[in-house]
């Protein structure tokens, strides 16, 4: 028998033997049916290797003479070292290399804030497309966070937010908020601060061949409620992850230094201090030279900063008997740094001698 009739009956004897394992195999339970889902597998991948293969005649002669050709391959199959899992693992860690990357590349990328007709008229189509999917991707990343952290009774809005920017950065999540704002403009569930706050970030009109406006792909549609607790937690933990200005400590030393003023008489636990809470916001965005310049700013000798028992927070503490009407500490300005800024400052030109008169 030729190598071309060997092999053919050697595919119609290994067929008929799949044929009898599948009918087998579909009389089982489905728990069963699955213990067996990766042997059915390899042996339709045998098979289809088959068809695609050739063997010479003594090797399809010395298959065929078996009873369960099928049935002997997978079992040696079975027994070899492949890197059948190492190709898995590899596929399972490319996958999420790639997701890390692209997301990486979103966050990175910047907020194109133009309208379509501006991109396309100063060749910058590519930008306004790539901001635009990333924007409307962002919207689908705060509606789904907003879905599953909301049980109906308690919503934990700041895991929310720390997801989303997590993943897009806070430019463009405050981009696509604000354009949600502007657009819900009229809607009363939003505050007035969230409304005044969105009045600040240019959302230029982007109009289609219709009139529609291409913003409105990215307005989050979620309950407005819900989004309006998100947009004021994002405001603020955007806020906390700003380093402090010279006007921010100023603004805490003012207000530790008013509530000393205020108290009528001592106010620690023991009645022996008066006490005044830091702003938990100002700590967590405070540095070392942050509170050292704050506790510089603050004119008393018995200062000190300290949590106090059975209450939370840090605390400024003075002795009772500093004069609490002190004023703040403010450094002048270096002579030094203003003679450096003044020297580097570029001079006037000197003024050319005039010519003499010509006799």
């Amino acid at each position: 028998m030729d190598v071309k009739k060997l092999t053919a009956a050697l595919a119609e004897k290994m067929q008929a033997e799949q044929d009898k394992y599948r009918t087998w195999l579909l009389s089982q339970p489905p728990a069963e049916i699955l213990n067996h889902t990766y042997e059915y597998t390899i042996r339709q991948d045998i098979l289809i290797a088959l068809e695609d293969h050739d063997l010479t005649a003594a090797q399809a002669e010395t298959l065929l003479a078996s009873y369960t050709p099928l049935a002997d391959i997978y079992k040696d199959w079975c027994n070899q070292e492949t890197g059948y899992m190492d190709n898995i693992r590899d596929t399972i860690e490319g996958r999420a290399d790639d997701l890390i990357q692209r997301e990486e590349e979103i966050r990175k990328s910047p907020v194109y804030k133009h309208p379509f007709d501006y991109a396309k008229e100063n060749g910058e189509l590519d930008q306004y497309q790539a901001s635009h999917q990333a924007n409307i991707a962002c919207k689908q990343a705060i509606e789904n966070e907003i879905s599953n952290r909301h049980d109906g009774f308690s919503f934990d809005c700041k895991a929310a937010v720390h997801a989303v920017v997590k993943k897009f950065g806070y430019d463009r999540t405050l981009y696509v908020l604000a354009a949600t704002v502007r657009d819900k403009e009229h809607d009363g569930r939003f505050s007035y601060k969230n409304k005044d706050w969105a009045r600040t970030i240019p959302v230029f009109e982007d109009a289609d061949r219709i009139g529609e406006d291409r913003n409105r792909e990215f307005v989050v549609q979620s309950h407005p409620a819900l989004v309006d607790g998100f947009v004021t937690t994002a405001r603020h933990e955007y806020l906390l992850s700003l380093p402090l200005t010279k006007e921010d400590i100023k603004a805490e030393a003012v207000n530790i230094l008013c509530k000393f003023q205020d108290a009528r008489e001592p106010n620690s636990p023991s009645r022996t201090h008066y006490i005044a809470q830091i702003s938990p916001d100002f700590l967590a965005r405070a540095k070392t030279k942050d509170t050292d310049r704050l506790m510089a700013m603050l004119p008393f000798q018995s200062l000190s900063f300290s949590t106090l028992e059975g209450r939370r927070g840090t605390y400024a503490l003075i002795s009772q008997d500093e004069n609490r009407f002190q004023k703040l500490q403010l450094r002048k300005p270096s002579v030094r740094k203003k003679l450096q800024e003044q020297s580097a400052a570029p001079k006037p030109p000197a003024k050319k001698k005039a010519k003499e008169q010509e006799r």
